[in-house]
């Protein structure tokens, strides 16, 4: 993230929570490689009904099948740290930014390009 804030009320404990989840959630149904990268804990060879488009992060976990480069995992750790600042709001606030990725502010946020959403020139 580039801009330093606070974070919001009570967001370390959905933090906490949903990092959690994540880690059951990919310890579970991981059939790949499980490996921490600068902060995000990378849960591999997951079935594709898991997780949404190439990969999701959850709390301070990014799911996904294969998709491990370094550009999406700098996407995804932008996605851990927006998880830091709004905790359990981000849920809500990333479905009301809307799903088309171009527009939603969160996406934007972690980069575009990164992502995979737009291909470079």
């Amino acid at each position: 993230m580039t801009v330093s804030r606070r974070p919001w009320p009570f967001a370390a404990v959905g933090f906490w929570y949903a990092t959690c989840v994540g880690f059951i959630w990919g310890a579970i149904w991981s059939r790949g490689r499980i490996e921490r990268r600068e902060g995000l804990w990378v849960f591999t060879g997951m079935p594709k009904w898991t997780f949404g488009r190439g990969g999701s992060c959850v709390g301070a976990c990014y799911l996904t099948r294969h998709n491990v480069s370094e550009p999406v995992l700098r996407h995804e750790r932008v996605h851990l740290e927006q998880w830091r600042h709004y905790g359990m709001a981000l849920p809500i606030l990333y479905a009301l930014s809307g799903r088309d990725p171009l527009r939603n502010r969160f996406e934007i946020e972690a980069g575009l390009r990164d992502g995979g959403y737009i291909r470079g020139e």
